[in-house]
């Protein structure tokens, strides 16, 4: 039975941790040899394009990036037609879009595994790397905190769902109205939220597709910004973690994404270590 990917808990607990350790095997095996990867892209990407098209070619494989407008989904021809044909080129289908409807219309005819680069619902591997990023730094995530200060989107929960998974603690500090529809304790002040927390999350206010809701945003969410104030709240070895892109001086300030206590860069390099650890466990290899 083909296993697709399209959000974390598509996996179990002790698979999830599987992922995680091959993602830090230091010689992969080259599974992709001789095959192909397909990466749709509806929505641009720095990190997402160049961590998968990299993790592919490190096993092995061929990436072949194919922009939205190229092949115009549900509108030039039907997902699931898409998926039909590009199934019998690659042996992985990824694709970073809009609708996560798009994805499951891909996943239901596909013969090859569908993975979520990134959905309006769903930001899965992006989750993948940030549990590597704390288990690189702590060792263990079992017993851990976190705290995830902004909009309840995609990136809060595929966040929520895997440190769950993980045996972690996970709170959400939103306003009204911007909550995530997930199980997860919420505050409205932010400084309660990270109270003693050992890691905390932010990611923009406004997403791709929301432009016009920007300034209605910045309004919502004043208040809310992570800064070295914040951070002081938390743990004093708190990790601050964010998915990227950062607006400095809106949901973060400068101090914290570039200050000691960021690990965001390491985090942005492991989404290509992420990705490759879900190619290699999709694949059918095993942590040994």
């Amino acid at each position: 039975m083909t296993r697709h990917f399209l959000d974390v808990d598509d996996l179990s607990p002790d698979e999830l941790d599987q992922v995680l350790t091959l993602a830090e095997l230091p010689d992969p095996p080259k599974v992709l040899a001789g095959k192909g990867v397909v990466l749709i892209f509806e929505k641009p990407s720095l990190r997402t394009r160049n961590s998968t098209e990299m993790a592919v070619v490190q096993l092995g494989g061929h990436p072949v990036s194919i922009k939205g407008e190229e092949i115009d989904l549900e509108k030039r021809e039907p997902a699931a037609d898409v998926a039909r044909v590009l199934a019998r080129y690659h042996s992985f289908i990824t694709a970073r879009v809009f609708a996560h409807d798009t994805l499951r219309q891909m996943a239901a005819i596909s013969d090859v595994p569908v993975v979520n680069l990134l959905s309006d619902d769903a930001h899965p591997c992006q989750a993948v790397a940030d549990l590597l990023t704390l288990k690189q730094r702590w060792g263990s995530l079992q017993g851990r905190s976190i705290a995830y200060v902004g909009d309840g989107n995609n990136v809060c929960r595929s966040l929520v769902k895997a440190a769950h998974m993980a045996g972690m603690e996970a709170r959400v500090a939103t306003p009204e109205g911007y909550e995530p529809d997930i199980d997860v304790p919420l505050f409205r002040d932010p400084a309660e939220a990270v109270k003693g927390v050992d890691a905390v999350y932010t990611d923009v206010w406004a997403s791709m597709g929301q432009e016009d809701e920007a300034a209605q945003r910045r309004q919502a969410f004043a208040g809310f910004t992570v800064d070295d104030a914040l951070l002081d709240q938390a743990a004093t070895d708190v990790v601050f973690l964010h998915c990227l892109p950062a607006h400095r001086g809106e949901e973060v300030s400068a101090e914290a994404v570039e200050g000691p206590r960021s690990a965001v860069w390491q985090q942005a390099e492991n989404r290509m270590h992420a990705m490759r650890g879900l190619f290699l466990f999709l694949s059918g290899v095993t942590a040994g």
